[in-house]
């Protein structure tokens, strides 16, 4: 590594590289349960310095097999898919700046922070909507190497559904704009009998030739981050050729995203939270079609372990919110906790309407609390302030949103371990298969948490391990095999919105058979032949080989 170090600081490539053994600990882990221990770690000014290092690598790898590259930005990825043992490259660095925002489009760097570009769209009364629970946390790169979907996918659906347009680094180490094509400039587009052309045929020829398995393929629910999206990429009824599709959620392994036009939506003012303490889930079955005929923006859900830890490190949200948040979320707690003094919930379900007007919430609330008043539960309106974030439902929102942030660092010697953290399964199935996930859980003794979007039955399930115990370690693949299969059982994804990574991509083949999987590895082929694209993830993923590299110690 250090000739090929030398070679780069020699081509003109004008960032940072850096081989310390700081470095090296700091990126050989994600948000996940993994470790990949790199050799350099490389800082990238611009698109040119990318051009340069993916050219590099790709003259070098007939020498260097072991050469690759993989793109991290704010490293909040669970699956460990922002981890490689050969080159990060550090995106979060360098490329931080927000190039255009218009009330309808905005046009921004990967290592931007979702934080910082919201802040931006809203002085805009704009949105882009579809970011994760980790929204303070995460960059706007990340969100686009995975898919991302969050509490108001429901509402607008994912990641996928807000690209207008990407600059992409390929291969060859040209960078590319890649954009929705009608079927005309799809052909001259091949007619170029160049590498960009030829990409664009031999993926029209795959999606041609297999259209009708490649559409079957879908996984029938409302969001899925498992393999790459191809059955999104061409439609013969619209004439709609559409490669960022394919580029959206495939974890960096098809070529390096440098530039992001996303699509935004008008942001409603006024929004209103509607409460519901669940003693029952058997009611799932009944409440989950009553709440969704109302359509709200979201409608999420966190369980009683989330409660109860939120409850009892309280003080670790001093820290994360600052003194004015804290305060104002203690005096807001006190008359919940007193109530719930009376018996803990199974499930805290959170129903969000969003609105032009403070009439228009307060009615759609109070419409979904008449059509509710047959259960034996007990309802809450809260907040139709102009800010959510100001208002009644704050607490809510903290306990949801900075529930994972919080066990990654305060429950004693266990640790989380997301491998079966983001399955999704059609909603009118989880009265069924939450007490058989249940059953799973308290089988193999696992402490987990259970946070999610119950409108799109998507769940994160975070267990906490004590991962270097073998006790502990032993329990994953045999757990992790019983739950997929209960997911695939009741025709869920794997993967609602933290992609395949090191911890799903084994499981691939048991989500879409091996003749699927064949076309995701030859989509892999056509975009990246000698595999420098953050090897080891999607279908390149191996189960010995991830399940080798779980830490050893936190």
């Amino acid at each position: 590594m250090e000739d090929f170090k030398q070679k780069l600081s020699n081509s003109g490539f004008k960032g940072e590289l850096d081989d310390s053994a700081t470095a090296k600990e700091k990126y050989s882990h994600d948000a996940s349960m993994f470790e990949l221990v790199p050799q350099l770690v490389v800082k990238p000014k611009d698109s040119a310095d990318v051009q340069t290092l993916v050219t590099l690598v790709a003259q070098s790898k007939k020498h260097m097999p072991d050469l690759s590259v993989t793109a991290r930005s704010a490293g909040t990825d669970m699956a460990g898919g922002a981890i490689n043992e050969s080159i990060i490259v550090d995106f979060n660095a360098h490329f931080t700046k927000i190039e255009r925002v218009t009330a309808t489009e905005a046009q921004t760097q990967p290592g931007v922070f979702y934080r910082d570009f919201e802040v931006e769209t809203l002085k805009m009364n704009a949105l882009m909507p579809s970011y994760p629970a980790s929204r303070d946390l995460c960059s706007v790169g990340g969100m686009v190497a995975n898919n991302s979907g969050g509490e108001k996918s429901l509402e607008y659906g994912k990641v996928k559904d807000f690209v207008n347009e990407l600059r992409v680094v390929l291969a060859d180490g040209n960078e590319y704009v890649v954009k929705p094509l009608n079927k005309h400039e799809l052909d001259k587009k091949i007619a170029q009998n160049d590498y960009e052309g030829k990409i664009y045929k031999r993926i029209y020829d795959l999606c041609e030739k297999h259209y009708d398995e490649i559409k079957a393929a879908a996984p029938q629910v409302s969001k899925n981050s498992m393999g790459y999206t191809l059955w999104e990429v061409w439609d013969r009824e619209t004439g709609i050729f559409d490669l960022t599709k394919l580029i959206v959620g495939s974890e960096g392994t098809l070529g390096f995203v440098t530039d992001i036009t996303y699509r935004l939506v008008p942001h409603k003012p006024h929004s209103g939270l509607l409460v519901l303490f669940l003693r029952n889930i058997n009611e799932l079955g009944e409440l989950i079609p009553t709440v969704l005929e109302h359509k709200p923006a979201t409608f999420e859900s966190f369980d009683d372990a989330t409660l109860w830890l939120s409850i009892r490190f309280m003080p670790s949200f001093l820290k994360l919110l600052g003194v004015k948040r804290f305060i104002h979320l203690l005096l807001t707690l006190t008359p919940d906790g007193l109530q719930l003094l009376r018996g803990i919930p199974k499930l805290i379900l959170m129903v969000e309407f969003n609105g032009e007007t403070e009439q228009e919430v307060r009615e759609r609330v109070k419409a979904l609390h008449r059509d509710l008043a047959t259960y034996r539960a007990r309802y809450e309106i809260n907040g139709f302030e102009e800010d959510p974030t100001e208002g009644k439902s704050e607490k809510f929102w903290i306990m949801r949103r900075y529930s994972f942030q919080l066990l990654r660092s305060k429950v004693k010697d266990k640790h989380t371990a997301p491998y079966i953290d983001d399955f999704i399964v059609p909603p009118k199935n989880l009265a069924e298969f939450l007490p058989k996930l249940q059953k799973i859980i308290k089988k193999y003794k696992l402490f987990a948490t259970i946070a999610g979007h119950m409108g799109d039955g998507n769940f994160h399930v975070i267990p906490l391990m004590k991962i270097e115990d073998p006790n502990e370690r032993k329990k994953i693949e045999p757990s992790q095999r019983e739950v997929n299969d209960l997911v695939l059982k009741y025709g869920g994804s794997l993967s609602g919105e933290h992609n395949d990574g090191l911890v799903r991509g084994p499981w691939l083949e048991a989500q879409f058979g091996k003749p699927v999987v064949a076309m995701f590895r030859e989509v892999k082929s056509i975009f990246d032949p000698a595999n420098i694209f953050n090897p080891h993830k999607k279908a390149d993923a191996d189960w010995q080989y991830s399940y080798s590299h779980i830490r050893d110690h936190f």
